[in-house]
Parts: C-alpha cells; sequence; structure tokens
C-alpha cells in the first residue's frame, strides 16, 4: 500500500502543471536575503550561502535564530525549500509561518508550519495552525506525519492566502484546506502578515509533551532553507493597504482544489499520514467548534469525511 501511494504521489507531481492552479508551479525568481528579507535575532547562527539564496538558521546553547520578510503581505503564495537537523532533535522546533503578533497584538492573525523534533530513531512530526483575529483560544493544529526523511534533503512547504480560502502543501501536493465560511467569521485570517522562519527551544511541550528536552551534547542544530518564494500583494505600512490592484489579488482567490486529481492527492495524505486534528479532538472541544461540523467536513473534502487514527 505505502508503494501504490507513493507512485500515486509520483503521478501526481509530474502532472500537476497541467492543473489550472499554474501559479504554483510557475518559475519563480527566489529571492535573495537581502532583496527580501531581515534577520530577527540569533546573530551567527544565522549564516547566508549561494549569494543569499540559501539561509542557514541554528539552534546551539546560546540562542536560536530567525528571519522574516521585510514587507507585509495582504494574500499571496509563500514557499520555501527545507531541511530539517538530522540525528538527535527533541525539543528542537522549526517553524516557517504567517504572523502580524507584532502589530496586532491582542488581535493577531497566524499561519504556521512547525517541525516538531524527535529522538534519534523516530521521525519528526509537522503541525499546522491556524489563527484569526486573536482566536487563540481555539487551537485549529493539526500534527501529520510524511512520507519521506526531512531530514535526508530539501522539500518544499508552502502557503496559499487569499480572501476565500487558506491551503497548506508540502512539495507541492495540498494536504490542508480551510475555506472561508458564516461559520468561521472573524476568526479567518484578514489582516497583512509578515512570513517568518526561526529555530528555538521547544523542550517543556515539543516532545512527547515536554517528556525529552534538547540535549545540546548534538548541538548546533541546524536547519537550511532554500527556494524562497515571496509572491503576495504587499502593503502599504502606513495604512496597510494593499499595493495590489483587483486583477492581480484575484488571481490568488482564482486558486482552488478543484481538480479531481488534486483532491484525490488530498484525501490519499490526509487518510494516510493525518495523526491529529482538533475537529476531533472531543476532550478538548466537547462540542465541535463550527467549521468541524461534520457536513461542513464532508462538503470541504468533496468524498465522505475520514477520521484521523
Amino acid at each position: 500500500m505505502m508503494a501504490l501511494f507513493i507512485s500515486a504521489l509520483s503521478l501526481y507531481l509530474l502532472f500537476s502543471t497541467a492543473s489550472c492552479n499554474s501559479i504554483l508551479f510557475e518559475n519563480y525568481t527566489y529571492l535573495p536575503f537581502d532583496e527580501g528579507y531581515t534577520q530577527l535575532f540569533g546573530d551567527d547562527n544565522l549564516m547566508l550561502l549561494r549569494d543569499g539564496k540559501t539561509v542557514h538558521i541554528s539552534l546551539d546553547e546560546r540562542s536560536g535564530a530567525g528571519f522574516a520578510s521585510q514587507d507585509q503581505y495582504l494574500h499571496g503564495f509563500f514557499s520555501a525549500s527545507i531541511k530539517l537537523p538530522s540525528d538527535y532533535a527533541a525539543g528542537v522546533v522549526v517553524a516557517f509561518y504567517m504572523s502580524n503578533g507584532d502589530v496586532f497584538e491582542k488581535t493577531h492573525d497566524e499561519l504556521d508550519f512547525e517541525f516538531l523534533g524527535n529522538i534519534r530513531g523516530r521521525e519528526w512530526r509537522v503541525q499546522t495552525n491556524i489563527y484569526g483575529n486573536g482566536s487563540t483560544a481555539v487551537g485549529r493544529e493539526e500534527r501529520y506525519s510524511l512520507w519521506f526523511d526531512p531530514t535526508e534533503d530539501f522539500h518544499r512547504y508552502s502557503i496559499l492566502w487569499s480572501q476565500d480560502r487558506i491551503i497548506f502543501y508540502i512539495d507541492n501536493i495540498p494536504i490542508r484546506e480551510m475555506v472561508r465560511t458564516p461559520s468561521i467569521g472573524g476568526d479567518f485570517p484578514s489582516k497583512p502578515m509578515s512570513l517568518y522562519a526561526t529555530i528555538w527551544d521547544g523542550s517543556h511541550w515539543a516532545t512527547l509533551g515536554g517528556r525529552y528536552k534538547a540535549n545540546y551534547k548534538y548541538a548546533p542544530f541546524t536547519a537550511e532553507f532554500s527556494d524562497l518564494v515571496l509572491h503576495g500583494c504587499a502593503v502599504d505600512p502606513t495604512d496597510h493597504l494593499s499595493t495590489c490592484n483587483h486583477r492581480e489579488s484575484g488571481r490568488y482567490s482564482s486558486i482552488k482544489i478543484s481538480d479531481d486529481d488534486e483532491r484525490l492527492a488530498m484525501q490519499g495524505f490526509r487518510k494516510k499520514y493525518v495523526t491529529y486534528s482538533y475537529c476531533y479532538d472531543r476532550e478538548r472541544y466537547p462540542v465541535p467548534v463550527p467549521e468541524c461540523e461534520r457536513r461542513v467536513l464532508a462538503r470541504l473534502a468533496g468524498l465522505p469525511v475520514e477520521r484521523t487514527r
């Protein structure tokens, strides 16, 4: 079964360029670090290679490291090829995400890819999360295992954000979609955000609820970022209005998981690799949040709703 699913994924990648979602497969000009990003923290724990087209961020006993986009964006497609630290990496968190918490402290929006390290011999876990308008009381986490070792080579992680939907991708395969519906209301991210990449010590929660801590005997822990894409509507920092015209901003709203092969690829991934979804956590949410009603999930998926294992 594993071989059949990997084969299906390979076929999807091979033919996906024929999809109407061509924006995701354009030949982007990857932006060098100095032209689109700025260092947040970490001093010499951030290193630039290949004329700024590859960024290494490291965690050691002194500090983690991080960088952010120079501009804020209101919708767009954001992507990076990432290679995670190998060997023992318990307690280590690598994050690739969008946020405006520095501007809207109490009503911030956020779209997360978080990579949670593990002890030797156990795989990294990937987590996505969505916050809108400061809705941190409702965590919309999902966690996944992977069909590859993310420490052996680079793999692409992408976020599409429009006024209508949010789609997370791994290697151009859609793994999660949130469509803006009346039930979500103000919890849908709707304010300009910056793009961030960080590595830090999450020993208190990241690995089996904090059972295993970061062990700096194995430091430095280095995450490698390459092929960085900022393809979005930048905003004027003074009034937070988008610099995109209607046609440009509408381009992102036109991207949907409408192709049958694309929908089936997401269904296949979710049935096999989703290990946790807030929608099925009855201990945490005895009454499901509105977008988790079974009829809504089924409509968005296009097939009967799967349960996570």
